[in-house]
């Protein structure tokens, strides 16, 4: 009881589903993705059986289509299931059973296909295919769109209490949780696409910390091997994550700070980690322990906590 987009973003490859209902928890169910293979929303009154099954046949080398025939053909109540599948190369299946709860529709366009049930109008998944196709941004951000213009357009008619969007990339490989480029769930939220709006450039904005903290030669192990090129590069994502995140949170200028200790600019990072420790002091004791782990010889720690007590 829901509506969804499943698609593939053809200049990346990328696969995803964005999904939003009047349900708890909407992403433990619904949404089903794997890089380089393909992605599936299964709904109405659901078989998450669909989900992992699915991925199954198009890992096969099912076609969509094919696979949406199989899964149902397999199913005596698929008549009260909906479903959207892409594949990776772009093919769309989908299926509404003659029994869904009005009002059930779907629309289908290049390599996006969305579905929905107990909608306020039909005209909810034709709303959001057109903001899907019309939206600039990667494959997250258009998927967005999509629910927001089906939300705009009535959504579901019961109203709104979860949602979801994962997308992954479009390589298949030996290490598939690697490439998952977004999982975000909202599960329950009186307002959750407005909160998924909210955490997806969070969540870009973490991820570039995160690329920074487990770079080997950046924050831990031997630093000379680092162009300065790479290293400005990395500050930099760094200090746009920080804006992002916003003054709430000093993950992003905690590290910025490390990383300007290891590369010997004692200045910026001391001004920078001075200011960090200011907003939460614990920080200090935490950069202490982090010395002798390999984050920070003593003259790297020395630079960053030097004018901590001036500035006390």
């Amino acid at each position: 009881m829901t509506y969804s987009i499943v698609a593939r973003d053809p200049a990346t490859g990328q696969l995803g589903v964005g999904a939003q209902t009047h349900f708890f928890g909407v992403g433990t169910l619904l949404p089903w993705a794997e890089p380089g293979v393909g992605a599936v929303a299964t709904q109405a009154f659901v078989n998450v059986d669909f989900g992992p099954r699915g991925l199954e046949l198009l890992r096969a080398g099912v076609p969509a289509p094919s696979t949406v025939d199989l899964l149902v053909a397999g199913d005596p109540d698929s008549g009260y299931r909906q479903l959207g599948v892409v594949d990776a190369r772009g093919s769309v299946g989908m299926h509404t059973g003659e029994s869904c709860a009005p009002q059930a529709a779907s629309a289908r366009g290049r390599q996006v296909a969305v579905q929905g049930n107990m909608l306020a109008t039909p005209e909810v998944c034709q709303a959001a295919l057109s903001a899907f196709e019309s939206a600039g941004g990667e494959l997250a951000d258009r998927l967005l769109a999509g629910l927001q213009a089906a939300e705009g357009a009535g959504g579901d008619v019961r109203g709104s209490q979860s949602a979801a969007l994962l997308v992954v990339s479009g390589r298949r490989g030996p290490a598939p949780w690697n490439e998952v480029v977004t999982d975000l769930r909202v599960d329950d939220h009186p307002d959750p696409l407005a909160e998924l709006s909210r955490l997806l450039p969070r969540s870009r904005a973490f991820g570039a910390v995160g690329g920074v903290m487990f770079t080997r030669g950046l924050t831990l192990g031997a630093f000379e091997g680092v162009e300065p090129d790479e290293l400005d590069e990395h500050l930099g994502a760094l200090a746009s994550a920080a804006e992002v995140i916003g003054p709430d949170n000093r993950e992003a200028d905690f590290w910025r700070a490390v990383l300007l200790a290891r590369a010997g600019r004692s200045r910026e990072a001391a001004d920078l980690f001075a200011d960090v420790v200011a907003f939460r002091p614990a920080l200090l004791r935490f950069a202490q322990g982090l010395a002798p782990l390999g984050f920070l010889d003593d003259e790297a720690l020395a630079a960053i906590t030097v004018h901590v007590g001036e500035r006390a």
